[in-house]
């Protein structure tokens, strides 16, 4: 009993909150102003210049805290490694360092062998490019190296400008493969000179942003095309053949072509040397995948893959018995550095500057996804210069272009990374490797690294499962992701991006041209107002019409949009005025015969005044009578005839003229899409108020952001006719003036909004 009497008090109190809850939700939004034209909306909000950013003047200034601040933007490894929490994260980045460069290894020895280099120099691309980073990138957590797809990018540079029919010798017809690869070294470390020159200097004038107009769809059809391309360049190995390396639109049916002609001549060795090495990888990464929770880092499968294929190969002698093409000789150490060749600059700087805006889209696109993920900020001018000096400084110590990978991207996060410090140690391992431990690698068959190219290729080939996502929810990103791909694969990687690029934003073009026009009606007891054909309670408010566009008005769609404005609006405006005016000059071909007569009468009258004298006025005196009389009688034609002229303009109406009149006197512009205004939309606009005008129909807008309204004014858009007090804050509030006002330009100052 005594339970329920304390309970009664809070369920009591809590019914109450309830009920007040749901009374404050029934009430209605209620307010009252004053209803406001651009006018008096700036004179309410004290409406002035926008503060102007000082900027410009602080780059020319120095101080020490400038200074600082600039080098710890330029150098963020001074700025975070002091504050480096030793205790909590270095075992992790360790940990994680290791991982990374267990994966790094082969694949640098596979993605040079992709890129048509000998694979040490994969091991010098997984070392400087990845330190350099270290010191200069702002991402935690992206593992830079080599890639599958700038690799690829790469091996149709160096194949195409060096091929194999260049360096055949005259005497057997055998290809100098040491010839070929100095010719495509020296080919690879200039493209990524070049490479670093684009990202630095597009870094350091902040153009960071050119990413932007890589979308998401068309990076993700690039990609799954490329790792085709790379599927397509590896079968060469899988299959121990040799082929003529074609180039160019069309190389990669070409080359399918050319190995299914030569398949039987493949070498069963190599067939199943990378059969086995591709079951052996899919195995081990199906029991990462299953045994995920309970491993604390994944099993290194290309590791030991490597590992084991290298001493079957020396202990069985694959080579010498089977004929199974091999690594070969790997020299010891580093090699010293190289100036790049300017001659070569003119061949490559069209390759180096898509390469350039490929790898930094695809490293500031998984950068943004992991510092989103762990909360911290990624500086995408900084990584452009970051990634920038990390293929310069490579290109001069003889590396290729390199991004970052996404598979050692996410082992780097899942294994505990959480600085590059992570990054420094993978990259000191591959030091250690490329020191001592390369040359062990001389008998690794390259059967063994081209089955781990494609196991690898898994997660961008899926991409193609992109395609009926993307039909459900935009047929318009699913189109360019198909021409990017078709194009990509038709015309291979540089000018399949480029016509990518193109088309993405062709399309934006005509999507601004082909808007969503509509008529809006309001709905009722609001002061909302929504397009009549969705909504089918929204009404128009009779003797008004309210217009629409879904994108902004400029050069390339400001005709359509007065196209659409007079076709939406029931009535042929230019057929209307056709009319008036054909009308208009009738009645004045009428009245120019009476204005001549009247000015000739006028003139009679003078002549007669000024002969008259005294001295014949008894001899005149009927004739002057006469004169008088005819001449007061044309006075009087004459005024007559000024009566009607100053009848004319409710003579020229078009109710006067026998014209079909609009069932509207006013017409509003809801300009609150408009995003900028340039001359043509301008000058459509301008002729808009005078058509509309013409037909009697009074034109006012609304709702233009404060940015449009500074370029209204910049481009004089406001004079005598048309002022600021037709320009209004709301759709509303030009809709109740327009009723308080029909056909007429007069403005009120003092008018009460309620809604």
């Amino acid at each position: 009993m005594g339970l329920s009497e304390a309970s009664g008090p809070s369920d009591s109190q809590a019914l109450l909150a309830t009920t007040e809850v749901m009374e404050l939700k029934r009430r209605d939004y209620h307010v009252e102003r004053p209803l406001l034209s651009q006018e008096q909306l700036e004179e309410l909000g004290r409406r002035g210049s926008a503060a102007g950013t000082r900027q410009g003047r602080t780059w020319f200034q120095c101080s020490r805290a400038q200074a600082r601040a600039l080098l710890l933007r330029r150098l963020p490894v001074l700025a975070w490694l002091p504050r480096y929490p030793v205790r909590d994260w270095l075992l992790g980045d360790m940990l994680s360092g290791l991982s990374v460069a267990i994966m790094q290894l082969p694949q640098g020895l596979a993605y040079a062998l992709l890129a048509g280099l000998p694979p040490v120099f994969g091991l010098y691309s997984s070392f400087y490019p990845v330190f350099i980073y270290f010191l200069f990138g702002t991402s935690r957590h992206i593992s830079v190296g080599t890639f599958a797809v700038m690799s690829v990018m790469v091996g149709s540079v160096t194949e195409s400008l060096a091929p194999d029919k260049d360096f055949l010798q005259a005497l057997n017809s055998t290809v100098d493969t040491k010839a070929r690869d100095t010719a495509r070294v020296q080919l690879a470390s200039t493209l990524s000179v070049l490479v670093g020159l684009f990202q630095v200097g597009l870094g350091l004038v902040h153009f960071g942003f050119v990413v932007t107009y890589l979308s998401e769809p068309l990076v993700r059809g690039y990609t799954t095309a490329a790792s085709v391309q790379v599927f397509v360049s590896q079968l060469k190995y899988v299959f121990g053949l040799h082929l003529s390396s074609p180039f160019g639109p069309l190389s990669l049916i070409y080359t399918v072509l050319e190995v299914c002609r030569k398949l039987p001549q493949s070498v069963v060795g190599t067939v199943v040397t990378a059969v086995v090495a591709g079951v052996v990888l899919v195995v081990v990464k199906m029991l990462n995948d299953k045994l995920r929770r309970h491993l604390p880092m994944p099993l290194p499968g290309e590791l030991l893959t490597l590992i084991g294929a290298t001493g079957i190969s020396y202990g069985v002698g694959l080579k010498q018995r089977f004929g199974v093409d091999v690594v070969g000789n790997i020299p010891v150490g580093l090699v010293p550095p190289a100036a790049p060749s300017p001659q070569l600059f003119a061949k490559l700087v069209g390759n180096a500057f898509t390469i350039a805006v490929v790898g930094f889209a695809i490293a500031i696109s998984l950068g943004k996804i992991f510092a989103l993920r762990h909360g911290y900020r990624v500086d995408s001018n900084q990584e452009l210069v970051a990634l920038g000096l990390s293929n310069l400084i490579g290109g001069i110590f003889q590396c290729f272009p390199v991004s970052c990978s996404m598979s050692r991207s996410l082992v780097q996060e899942s294994t505990g990374g959480n600085t590059q410090v992570a990054g420094a140690i993978s990259s000191l391992f591959i030091l250690i490797i490329i020191i001592k431990l390369g040359e062990l690698f001389q008998d690794l068959p390259k059967a063994v690294l081209a089955a781990t190219i494609i196991v690898n290729l898994k997660g961008m080939l899926l991409q193609v499962k992109d395609i009926r996502p993307l039909w459900r929810a935009n047929r318009v990103d699913l189109l360019i992701w198909l021409v990017t791909f078709v194009a990509t694969l038709l015309l291979n990687l540089d000018l399949g991006l480029a016509v990518a690029v193109v088309f993405s934003l062709l399309l934006v073009v005509v999507r601004t041209q082909l808007p969503h026009y509509s008529i809006l009606g309001q709905v009722p007891d609001t002061d909302v107002y929504r397009d009549v054909a969705e909504y089918s309670e929204a009404r128009e408010v009779p003797g008004v019409k309210v217009f629409r566009s879904s994108a902004t008005v400029y050069f390339a769609n400001a005709e359509l949009y007065s196209d659409a404005l007079k076709h939406r609006c029931g009535v042929d405006v230019d057929d209307l005025i056709s009319r008036k005016r054909k009308l208009l000059r009738k009645q004045e071909l009428k009245l120019k015969p009476l204005r001549k007569k009247a000015a000739a009468s006028k003139g009679t009258s003078v002549a007669i005044d000024v002969n008259t004298s005294d001295g014949n006025i008894d001899s005149g005196n009927v004739g002057g009578f006469k004169a008088k009389v005819s001449t007061e009688n044309e006075l009087q034609d004459t005024a007559a005839s000024s009566q009607e002229e100053a009848k004319a303009p409710d003579v020229c109406t078009l109710k006067a003229l026998g014209l079909p009149q609009p069932d509207f006197h006013s017409l509003v512009l809801d300009l609150g899409t408009l995003s900028f205004v340039d001359t043509v939309c301008l000058k459509s606009l301008k002729n808009i108020f005078r058509d509309f005008r013409e037909i009697e129909v009074e034109v006012y807008m609304a709702a233009c952001h404060t940015p449009v309204v500074a370029q209204l004014e910049a481009g004089q858009f406001f004079d005598a006719s048309i002022t600021k007090q037709h320009l209004f804050a709301s759709v509303h509030d030009a809709v109740i003036f327009a009723l308080q006002h029909p056909g007429s330009n007069q403005v009120s100052p003092v008018l009460v909004t309620k809604f």
